[in-house]
């Protein structure tokens, strides 16, 4: 495995884990309780941002800007409503 994969697989896990995080969160019975998964929630998406930051400067994740047009469109779209 090269460390392109081993990056999208770390990354994988974390957005996996963000995921576990917030539902513990939302379903919280107690304050205490939310609490811990709301900083374990911030922790991983800390964690996250950096992963993506590596990647990124890598050009292991590229993006693509969005057209103006499109994103225009999907504006009206919601502010009719």
């Amino acid at each position: 495995m090269d460390d392109k994969n081993l990056m999208e697989n770390i990354l994988l896990l974390e957005k996996g884990a963000c995921d576990l995080f917030m539902h513990g969160s939302i379903e919280s019975s107690t304050s205490n309780v939310h609490q811990v998964f709301n900083t374990a929630l911030n922790d991983a998406l800390c964690m996250q941002d950096a992963i993506y930051d590596k990647m990124m400067a890598k050009g292991w994740y590229p993006t693509e800007q969005a057209e103006q047009n499109k994103i225009n469109s999907v504006k009206q779209k919601f502010s009719a409503q």
